[in-house]
Formats: structure tokens, sequence, C-alpha cells
């Protein structure tokens, strides 16, 4: 079964509500309500309403609480609102019970999300990802919801699986699930077997991260000439893409694209996309752009950390990027609070070179010097060094070539019988 998209004549009108609690940070609600309204525009709707409720906790039955829950029925009669989305996750029954009271769909972020995705999946590979993501959301929450949901017109979080789909019992799901997750294993044990071969030959790899829309496909454009369609919408990118890039040291990488990620990224999102991930946590450097234009440019760098560290990326090398340079002053501003940090345009092209001399820097910091003892009769040695390692120095002694040169650890295993000195790290 393929991910299905129905098109719409007319857009959905969207209430959203955000919910307050004492350990909420300040502004968060309010910036996240913003991004949410962002994420229903992108996902093909439009908001007519914005409620913010305060609460010492959420309600079991329905977050919310009834009392507001039936004043969000009357505002949305009042608004002639298609649809209710809460900014927070809700559960099976919590969902269900909004849906009583409201007589309409109430969904949360995370259906938003996987509609947008499910709209822009392209691949094989996104596709069954995608669906895999839709159908572990949607798996608890069937029960008493295949006859409103057939009933729907497409609206959001009723995209992907068709309506059928939806309908069948609990066991034809968990087969299709069990399919899709044997599918995405096959794709990921090539992906490791192309990954290790990139290793053997010691090809450096990067991946661009970083919010949705902060530039990533842009600056892919820009430093490899990747002819990548770029599109002013959140989540455009789901397929991972990868090119070659000649640093100003001469080294060759392989850089590739990434999804952007987002504050409350959904879980099933993050277990679907997993193995498409991995490029990301084998990269040898991680450029994280940033839009640097950003009010909550902090707080978006905070949400990418956290996703890296959960698909288990957090420990390799970060280049912060702070991008969108040409929108005012903010973005120097924001880079002088990260020393090392980048500042770019990479739709103006400001700044590139110096991110290309830091990416090689960076790259290089990774790799360790040594001394390696050639005899002179193995010119082949010789010739093999220089094209795997950098040569920082080279002279003869007594038989043979003394070569101080920097290699990563591929390199060290390779040439370990004519090593002479330990390692030492270089910069």
């Amino acid at each position: 079964m393929t991910v299905s998209l129905i098109e719409r004549t007319v857009r959905e009108r969207i209430v959203l509500v955000g919910v307050v609690f004492p350990w909420t940070a300040p502004g968060a609600v309010d910036d996240g309500l913003d991004e949410l309204a962002l994420l229903v525009d992108t996902a093909g709707a439009d908001v007519v309403g914005r409620v913010v409720q305060r609460r010492e906790a959420p309600d079991p039955a329905t977050y919310v609480g009834k009392g507001k829950a039936e004043e969000l029925h009357r505002l949305s009669e009042a608004l002639d609102a298609d649809t209710v989305v809460f900014d927070d996750e809700l559960s099976p029954a919590q969902q269900r019970n909004l849906e009583k009271i409201l007589g309409r769909t109430a969904i949360d972020r995370t259906a938003v999300i996987l509609d947008i995705f499910a709209q822009n999946a392209r691949s094989q590979e996104g596709k069954a990802q995608v669906e895999l993501a839709l159908l572990r959301y949607r798996l608890p929450r069937l029960r008493g919801r295949g006859r409103a949901l057939s009933q729907q017109a497409g609206g959001i979080g009723t995209r992907g699986p068709g309506e059928t789909q939806l309908e069948v019992d609990r066991r034809r799901l968990l087969r299709r699930m069990a399919r899709l997750e044997a599918e995405l294993r096959q794709l990921a044990a090539t992906r490791r077997t192309q990954a290790q071969a990139r290793r053997r030959s010691r090809q450096r790899t990067v991946s661009i991260v970083g919010y949705t829309n902060a530039g990533k496909s842009t600056l892919l454009n820009r430093l490899t000439d990747a002819g990548v369609v770029v599109e002013d919408r959140l989540f455009s990118t789901l397929d991972p893409r990868t090119r070659r890039l000649a640093l100003p040291g001469g080294e060759v990488v392989l850089v590739s694209d990434t999804v952007g990620f987002v504050r409350k990224l959904p879980h099933q999102l993050v277990e679907a996309f997993r193995s498409t991930l991995e490029v990301v946590r084998d990269a040898d450097l991680l450029v994280h752009v940033v839009d640097g234009s950003a009010e909550d440019a902090e707080a978006q760098i905070a949400a990418v950390r956290s996703v890296l560290e959960e698909i288990g990326a957090d420990e390799v090398p970060e280049l912060l990027v702070v991008n969108k340079a040409d929108r005012g002053d903010r973005a120097v501003q924001l880079a002088r609070a990260h020393p090392g940090a980048v500042v770019i345009s990479a739709l103006a092209g400001a700044g590139i070179d110096d991110l290309r001399r830091a990416m090689a820097e960076r790259l290089r910091v990774a790799d360790l010097s040594v001394t390696v003892v050639v005899p002179f009769e193995r010119g082949d040695v010789l010739a093999a060094l220089h094209r795997q390692g950098e040569v920082l120095a080279e002279q003869p002694g007594e038989g043979a070539t003394v070569v101080q040169v920097r290699l990563d650890e591929v390199g060290r295993a390779r040439f370990a019988p004519f090593v002479r000195d330990e390692p030492a790290a270089t910069r």
C-alpha cells in the first residue's frame, strides 16, 4: 500500500489550542503556536482561531478540562471551524473524548507533522517511512474511529493510508507494519553496506542538519551546485541528497542534506526515519545550519541537538553555521554567543569560502599526525600516503623516507607497520 494524497479545493478551518503549565518556559506556548500555525498552513489549512489556557496539570480525560472543551465547542461553532489542533500530543482517550464534546475532529501537532510528511514523501523509502509512522500513530486510535474517519474528506490527520485501511482489524494493521519494517530494514542494510564501502575508501562524509526551513537545501546548492529544488516550506526535504564537495585543501568529501528537525518532532517519525538518519550518526562532521534571522534561534538549536541526541549523533563533531545573514544583524549576534560559529548567507553566497575553510579545518582536527618511515624501495607506500593522508613534512633518512602525515583511524590502521611514533593530535 502506498501513501495516498487527497486534493482539496476548500481549505480546512482550524482552531489552535495551547496550554501553559507551571513548568512551561515564558513565551514557549506563543512560540509553539506560531510554529504550529506555519505547520497548519504548510499542511494546506487556515487558522481561524487561537486559544491559550492556563492549567496546573493536563486533564486526564480531555487535556484542557471539560469546561474548556465546551468553550472550544462554542468557539468552533461560531468560527465554522472544521478541526481543533492542540500543540501538545493527545492520548487516544483524550482525543476521543474531545471529539465527542467538540462535535468535530480533534488532533495534535504530531498529526499535523505526519500529514505534511505524507504530502511530501517521494521516494520508495520515504513513503514507507511515513506510512509506518502514520500506522504507529493511528493504531492505538483506531477503536471507535473507523466509521468517523471513513466519512471525512481527507483533512489534516486523515491522509496517508487510505480510509479503508483504517477500518481493517488490528491484526492486518500489525501485519502491514511488519512488512514495512522488513522493507526498511533491507533498505537500511543496503545503506550500511554503502557506508562501509565509503569508510574503506576513506571517503569523508558531512551531514547538513538543522531546523526545518533553516536553509539546508539552499546551502547544499551553494556548496555543490546540486540543483536541488528549494521551497520556502516546512519539511520540503524528506529524502537525503548526497553530493561531492572539494574543500580548500584538496580533500573531496560527500555532503548530505537531511530532513529538517522541529520542536516536539513526533517519536513515530524519529523511529521510522532512523535508518535514513544513520547518515547523520555516521558522519565525520555535522554542519548545523540555524536560521540567524529567527527570534527563537536558540530554541531551534536546542531542539536540533535534542533530536541528534535521540538518534545517537550527539558525539559527532558539530560546526554551527548561522545562515540568513542577509536579513539583518541578528545572525552576527547569534554567532558571537557561539564561539567557532560561521556566519553565512547561503542565498547570497556571503561567507561560503569561510565555511569551506572551517569544514576542512574541523575534519583535519579529527585526524592525528603520525611519523611514518617508508623504505626507499616502497615507493608504492609513499604514493599511498600522499593519496590517503595529508603530508605535513617529508625528508630522506637512513635507507628510508621519514614522513609526518595526518591520517584518520582507517589510514593509521593501514600504515601501522610503518608508523614509528605514537600519534598526536594536530591543528
